[in-house]
């Protein structure tokens, strides 16, 4: 079994933009980069009812450089569109995989329909590290709609497991990443329980979002807290005593420095003074009208 290292707790919320009311349930400025390589960041916008409305919330044009911004939605419909020329519209169980790369801006607004609408909008975004060798990346974007991403049953009403990225049961995620990572979005029933084999000396983090799970038959972790597992171990054994909501994140460890500057994560102080430049100078192109 992975044993639990440390379980860390959600700071008070904060908005971003007009659209987000997010909690950043671990970020790698508060828990160190080196223990969560090669995650970054995760935040979890919501739940939230948003009442109608004629003007889109979200937030305007801005930049990243040097990494990955994964969003999966659990409620609501976004529109996203970039500089790279890729874009569109995500909604409930879809993912959206941005990589920045060597240098993207971006917005992401509440679609027009939700807009119109209304209601409850729920949602996490992740920011995976990329690699020294791979931060000049030509900026990519994928939209992993919520039928090619695989549903993989834990048997007997226990639950069921959607593979985003990595590999669960034989079944093989439709995200194309950089490094080995696994992105599982996971529910468990009430009275369910499931052993999941993560990789050996992967970085490993369970974020309860909805619910609460025992681990390993020892250990209780509740909604909107995260467990950080040591290397060591290839499986971790989770059971429920009521409906959960849960992401299990397990990736190879990038072992290079990680400095950081708001939208950009890159290897050294220096480079980051290079992104402001480069972003300056509009060499991360702008968004069409």
């Amino acid at each position: 079994m992975k044993k639990i290292q440390a379980i860390y707790g959600a700071p008070r919320g904060h908005w971003v933009g007009d659209g987000f009311p997010v909690r950043s349930l671990f970020t790698y400025d508060r828990m160190g980069a080196q223990h969560l390589s090669p995650f970054l960041l995760l935040d979890h916008a919501g739940p939230h009812e948003f009442r109608p409305a004629t003007k889109p919330r979200g937030v305007g044009a801005h930049p990243h450089r040097g990494f990955e911004t994964v969003t999966l939605v659990y409620a609501g419909e976004l529109e996203h569109r970039d500089s790279s020329g890729g874009g569109g519209r995500i909604g409930q169980g879809d993912v959206q995989w941005m990589t920045a790369g060597a240098g993207i801006v971006h917005e992401e607004f509440h679609s027009r329909a939700f807009t119109d609408s209304g209601g409850p909008l729920e949602m996490v975004q992740l920011w995976v590290n990329l690699p020294a060798w791979h931060k000049d990346a030509p900026p990519a974007y994928q939209t992993l709609g919520e039928a090619s991403i695989p549903r993989v049953s834990l048997g007997q009403g226990k639950g069921d497991v959607r593979v985003v990225a990595g590999d669960f049961s034989g079944q093989r995620g439709p995200a194309r990443t950089f490094t080995p990572i696994n992105m599982w979005d996971i529910r468990l029933a009430a009275d369910g329980d499931a052993t999941l084999p993560v990789p050996e000396g992967h970085t490993t983090l369970l974020v309860v979002l909805e619910g609460s799970v025992l681990v390993n038959g020892d250990t209780v972790v509740r909604d909107e807290a995260v467990a950080v597992f040591d290397r060591r171990g290839d499986e971790v054994h989770l059971e429920a005593n009521n409906d959960t909501k849960l992401l299990l994140l397990s990736g190879e460890p990038i072992d290079e420095p990680v400095v950081g500057h708001g939208p950009f994560v890159m290897n050294s102080a220096e480079e980051i003074h290079q992104a402001f430049r480069e972003f300056q100078d509009g060499l991360y192109g702008v968004l069409s009208d």
